[in-house]
C-alpha cells in the first residue's frame, strides 16, 4: 500500500470511528482520539499534517489556505483569479468541500448533499464548482454549484449507483465518472450548466474515468483497453470520439489535465516499471517524457494554457516534492526552490496551475508542530474530563467540539 493510499484509508477509518462515537461521552471521545492517532500517525508518511497553499510565482510567496478545524486540507483546483477549491477536514474528522475568494483568501464551506462529507475538484472562471458528496441515502453523487460556489446541486447518478465529478469548463460542462446499473465505471460529460449527461464509453474495456475538460469540451482521462491495459485518452470537442493516447513505453498511462490548445498532462509507466509525468503537443499529439527531479517517479496533475505543467516527483533521496515546468513542459523545477515557504513546510504535491502565475500545492507541516497540535487536543479532552469530574455537565462529542 502506498503512503497516499494509507492516508486515504486512515481518513476513511477515522470518519467511521467518529460517526460511531459521535453520541458518546468523553470516554468515547478519548478512545476515538487515541484510535485515530494510531491510524493517522502510524507511519512517517502519515505522521504530518497536510495543508494547502496558494503559490504566487510572480511575488514568490506562499499563502496557507487553512482548514475547517482539522489537520488536513487538500486543494485540487484553481481558476484564473486565484479562487481555489478542494476539501478540508473538520474538528470531527469529516471532510467538507471548500472554495476561497480571489488569491486564495477566505476559505468557505460548500456544505454537502445531506451527508457528512463532500469534495470539490474543479472550478471555472465564473466560480462554478464541480465535485462529489455523500448523500442522505448513503451514496456518492456528483455536484455542480452556481457562480461563486453558491448552491450545490445534485447531478444524480444517471440511473447508475454512484457518480463523481472532476472537471468543469467555462460553459459549465461537467466531466467525471459514474457506475452504471451494470459493471464498471464509465466517463461522462454533461451539457452546459451541468444539464443532461452522456456516457462516453471506453477504449474497449470495462471502465473509463474523465478527469479534465477544456473550453472546447475536449476531455481527458483514462480507460481500460480491450487488452486489459489502462490508457490515457482525449476526445474531440464536446466529448466526441475517445482516442487512445498510448504510453511512453510501459503498459499503462493516465491523463489528468488539458489546456485550451489540447495539450494533455498526466503520467505513464515506463518499460522498467517507473512512472513518469508527460505532456503532449496540441490535440494530444506526441507524448513527451518530462523526467523527474532525480528520483524514480513523477506525476503531472495540471497544465495551463502556456503548457506549464504542475505535479510531483520523487527526489534522489526518496522524498516527494512538488514541481512545475516552464512553457510547453520545458525544464522541471522543484517548487520548493522557487518560493519562500513558511515554517519549514515541504511542498509535496502541486495539484493545479492557472494562467496568472499561481499554483496550488499541498505541503506537510513539520512533525514537532503537528504533534504539538495533537497534544493540545488531548489536553482539551483532559480539561473536559476534569470538568465532568468536578460536577459539570456531561459533554457529548458535538458539545465538546462546538
Amino acid at each position: 500500500m502506498t503512503a497516499w493510499q494509507s492516508r486515504l484509508l486512515s481518513r476513511k477509518l477515522r470518519r467511521i470511528i467518529m460517526k460511531i462515537t459521535r453520541g458518546f461521552k468523553v470516554r468515547g471521545f478519548i478512545l476515538a482520539t487515541a484510535f485515530s492517532a494510531g491510524l493517522g500517525f502510524g507511519t512517517h508518511a502519515s505522521a504530518q499534517a497536510r495543508h494547502s497553499y496558494l503559490i504566487d510565482l510572480n511575488s514568490k510567496t506562499a499563502t496557507e489556505l487553512g482548514t475547517f478545524g482539522g489537520f488536513y486540507s487538500e486543494a485540487q483546483g484553481i481558476n484564473d483569479v486565484g479562487r481555489v477549491v478542494g476539501w478540508s477536514d473538520t474538528a470531527e474528522f469529516f471532510e467538507h468541500a471548500f472554495i476561497t475568494g480571489p488569491n486564495g483568501m477566505g476559505m468557505r464551506d460548500l456544505g454537502t448533499l445531506g451527508s457528512s462529507y463532500s469534495y470539490a475538484q474543479g472550478i471555472n472562471d465564473a466560480g462554478q464548482v464541480a465535485g462529489w458528496s455523500g448523500t442522505t441515502g448513503g451514496g456518492l453523487h456528483a455536484f455542480i454549484t452556481g457562480p461563486d460556489g453558491m448552491g450545490m446541486r445534485d447531478l444524480g447518478t444517471f440511473g447508475g449507483l454512484y457518480s463523481e465529478a472532476y472537471g468543469i469548463n467555462g460553459a459549465g460542462r461537467v466531466v467525471g465518472w459514474y457506475i452504471p446499473a451494470g459493471d464498471g465505471r464509465h466517463a461522462f460529460i454533461t451539457g452546459p450548466d451541468g444539464m443532461g449527461m452522456r456516457d462516453l464509453g471506453t477504449l474497449g474495456g470495462t471502465d473509463s474515468e474523465a478527469r479534465g475538460i477544456n473550453g472546447a469540451g475536449q476531455m481527458v482521462g483514462y480507460s481500460y483497453t480491450a487488452a486489459g491495459a489502462t490508457h490515457a485518452f482525449i476526445t474531440g470537442s464536446d466529448g466526441m470520439g475517445m482516442r487512445d493516447l498510448g504510453t511512453l513505453s510501459g503498459a499503462d498511462s493516465y491523463a489528468f489535465g488539458i489546456n485550451d490548445a489540447g495539450q494533455v498532462a498526466g503520467y505513464s509507466y515506463m518499460a522498467g516499471g517507473a512512472q513518469h509525468a508527460f505532456i503532449t503537443g496540441p490535440d494530444g499529439i506526441g507524448m513527451r517524457d518530462l523526467g523527474t527531479l532525480g528520483g524514480t517517479d513523477s506525476v503531472a496533475n495540471g497544465i495551463n494554457d502556456a503548457g506549464q505543467v504542475a505535479g510531483y516527483s520523487y527526489m534522489a533521496g526518496g522524498a516527494t516534492h512538488a514541481f512545475i515546468t516552464g512553457p510547453n513542459g520545458a525544464g522541471m523545477m522543484d517548487l520548493n526552490s522557487l518560493v519562500d515557504v513558511p515554517g519549514g513546510v515541504i511542498l509535496e504535491q502541486a495539484t493545479g496551475i492557472n494562467n496568472s502565475g499561481q499554483v496550488v500545492a499541498i505541503g506537510t507541516i513539520p512533525e514537532p508542530e503537528i504533534y504539538a497540535l495533537f497534544l493540545a487536543g488531548l489536553a482539551l479532552v483532559g480539561f473536559i474530563a476534569w470538568r465532568k469530574k468536578m460536577g459539570g455537565e456531561a459533554f457529548s462529542l458535538g458539545q465538546a467540539c462546538s
